[in-house]
């Protein structure tokens, strides 16, 4: 994000939280997030964050708050629509929907969505960088503005045991989230939380390219890391949920622009 947008956020917070401002109804608020969702899968694909079958983004229903929309799986991120998403409740039943429920977005993600009510959206995929980082057992240094968004602010979760089909190991999962943004699943791949769909995207799309940063950086030489205060201030306006909605829109303007059968 430009600098000067962001300082511009900061100091007209009121302003900038208007933004925010969510249709009032319930079903614009559930077309909103469906149409963010499947925009958020669209840009997954275009990113290359794809691998085969794996990954997956979830939103919230705004009524029955229990319910959640996923992509089915075997459907190409690249072709997603509004129309393919499935609402899925807590016991892994597709009642809204055709289409078939990847197991692991089940077990993952009901149990982020059920440990914590602020937790909109969550987004998980095996992109490039985010595995090859997870590999190291480490999280991510401050190494750059946009790195400092997620520092002190994710967690490694080291306690891999194979493909997560097992509702105990999402459980482990999202008690390790513990009201953080993200967090990096050793041997596995990144996860990123957030309070819209925009956010959650966001916070995974600019975590994916942060490791890629660190990544070249090591490989290069030895990083100099930005200082804690320094990090942390930083995090304040890089890393707030309205940046991460913010950060989103102009992505959504040019996919929706670019793919608008998306929404059908």
């Amino acid at each position: 994000m430009n600098d000067a947008v962001v300082n511009d956020i900061v100091m007209n917070r009121e302003n900038a939280e208007e933004m925010l401002a969510q249709p009032e109804d319930i079903a614009g608020i559930r077309a909103d997030r469906k149409n963010k969702l499947a925009a958020a899968l669209r840009l997954f694909g275009k990113f290359g964050f794809d691998e085969g079958v794996a990954g997956h983004i979830t939103v919230r229903d705004p009524e029955d708050t229990s319910h959640f929309w996923v992509n089915p799986m075997g459907k190409s991120f690249k072709q997603m629509t509004v129309s393919d998403l499935l609402l899925v409740n807590h016991k892994g039943e597709v009642v809204e929907g055709e289409g078939l429920l990847n197991g692991a977005a089940f077990t993952i993600h009901s149990q982020i969505h059920m440990s914590d009510p602020k937790i909109i959206a969550a987004a998980h995929s095996h992109s490039v960088y985010g595995k090859a980082f997870s590999s190291l057992g480490k999280t991510l240094d401050p190494l750059t503005q946009d790195a400092c968004a997620f520092y002190e602010d994710h967690v490694l979760f080291d306690d891999f045991s194979g493909v997560v089909l097992d509702n105990s190991e999402g459980q482990r999962i999202a008690a390790a989230l513990d009201g953080r943004k993200a967090a990096i699943l050793q041997n596995h791949g990144l996860l990123t939380v957030g309070e819209t769909v925009d956010a959650a995207a966001w916070w995974y799309i600019t975590m994916e390219r942060s490791c890629q940063a660190q990544l070249l950086a090591e490989a290069a030489g030895t990083p100099k890391p930005i200082g804690h205060e320094v990090a942390l201030s930083s995090r304040e306006t890089v890393g707030s949920a309205l940046a991460g909605w913010f950060s989103f829109q102009p992505l959504y303007d040019v996919i929706t622009a670019e793919q608008p059968e998306l929404l059908d």
